[in-house]
């Protein structure tokens, strides 16, 4: 028998698909967001009001009238800040520096000895076992801590953990670069030398 090469059974063509997107969905949702918010940005900052620009005057002389200087507006007045005077009446420079050995020695007037010493408050508690707690933790610091009772104007007792005093600057950055190493935070505070 003869056989009709022809008409051969042949399996069906596949059609060609078009290979998926390589980009997932939330990107293009997170982009069009980012565009978006792009786009109301530029139209806000395009709706803000710019200052006007001031125009030359005019290069002719004008004809001088009787025109009185406008008084500035009575009802908006300048808000006065008297803190600032007061801050700098109050206020205490302390050197950030010892002076060396040498400028006090060579030159011809010797620094008075100060009258001041210089403590660090780390804490200010009501209960004395919280303060207490906080004056044994600073002294496995090795740092010189003890505390203080302070009776307030309403009668309210409070704990303060102090360390120091301090007669020189040196030993005031030393100690307080130790707490803050530890994250404490301190108040320096200045004293009369009893």
């Amino acid at each position: 028998m003869t056989r009709d090469y022809a008409k051969k059974n042949r399996p069906p063509q596949r059609r060609r698909q078009r290979p998926k997107s390589q980009v997932p969905g939330w990107v293009w949702l997170f982009t069009g967001v980012v565009l978006g918010g792009f786009i109301v940005f530029l139209t806000r900052l395009t709706n803000v009001e710019l200052p006007e620009r001031s125009q030359p005057a005019p290069s002719k002389p004008v004809a001088t009238q009787n025109v009185e200087p406008e008084a500035p507006e009575a009802s908006n007045p300048k808000p006065r800040f008297d803190f600032y005077k007061l801050l700098r009446e109050s206020e205490e420079i302390v050197p950030a520096t010892e002076p060396s050995e040498q400028q006090a020695q060579g030159g011809s007037q010797t620094p008075p000895a100060s009258k001041d010493e210089f403590i660090l408050q780390v804490g200010s508690f009501r209960k004395a076992s919280e303060a207490d707690s906080l004056r044994a933790q600073l002294l496995l610091l090795n740092l010189d801590a003890y505390t203080e009772q302070v009776t307030l104007n309403s009668n309210e007792v409070w704990h303060r953990v102090l360390v120091g005093p301090f007669n020189n600057q040196s030993r005031l950055a030393s100690a307080r670069s130790t707490l803050v190493s530890n994250e404490y935070h301190a108040l320096v505070l200045k004293r009369k030398k009893d």
